[in-house]
């Protein structure tokens, strides 16, 4: 019973990081995830001056890898949990200005006018998406015409392995996610899967495969 409790608590910091253990939870998931995180970003082959938007950035110790990509980037993250906001901005001092800054989502309603970026991503956030089809006509609301969303997420077949993802994660195949992405009206530019060996949230090392999907509205 104790290993099912912890494993509970696991997927819980793992969907919103919370407090002390939220912050080592933080720490994990950039480790295990920045082959992904990198993926997504390089995918979407930012250009001079556009404007950024990440969807669940964690700790962002990745941003100096976004803003090195070209100049003049704007790049803002959106975040469910406030430790990992306050992680990411004391990871960030340095490049905290006008053009970079962090700020809390309360649900899946996206608080930015239409059209308002060139570029958007997110890793391993579908598991948690309450309402995908709203999420995803959100994510289409606020991106520019042409604008590029690129998404990244382990395959089922891999998740469905890991003992925590029984708690609270919603679990995906590629074609349920192309299904999704199409019926928000995105169009599908780039599918690109990937194999890598990582050390899993529960401290195993596991080979793992994942999908990044770039699409163009």
């Amino acid at each position: 019973m104790e290993k099912m409790i912890d494993l509970e608590d696991l997927a819980k910091q793992l969907s919103c990081p919370d407090g002390e253990n939220g912050i080592a939870v933080g720490e994990i998931m950039n480790e295990s995830n920045i082959g992904m995180t990198k993926s997504a970003i390089d995918n979407l082959q930012l250009k001079d001056r556009e404007q950024i938007l990440e969807l669940g950035h964690g700790n962002c110790k990745h941003l100096p890898y976004v803003l090195k990509q070209a100049n003049d980037l704007e790049y803002i993250g959106l975040e469910l949990s406030q430790t990992m906001k306050n992680s990411a901005i004391l990871n960030n001092s340095d490049h905290l200005n006008s053009n970079v800054r962090f700020e809390l989502i309360r649900d899946e309603r996206i608080q930015f006018y239409e059209k308002r970026f060139d570029k958007i991503f997110t890793v391993n956030t579908i598991y948690f998406w309450k309402e995908p089809e709203f999420f995803l006509n959100e994510i289409y609301r606020v991106l520019r015409f042409n604008g590029k969303f690129s998404l990244a997420f382990a395959k089922k077949e891999f998740m469905e392995t890991l003992p925590f993802t029984q708690f609270g994660f919603n679990l995906y195949t590629e074609v349920e996610v192309i299904k999704l992405l199409k019926s928000a009206k995105f169009a599908i530019e780039n599918i690109e899967t990937i194999t890598e060996n990582v050390l899993s949230k529960n401290g195993e090392m596991v080979e793992r495969e994942f999908i990044v999907i770039v699409t163009k509205k």
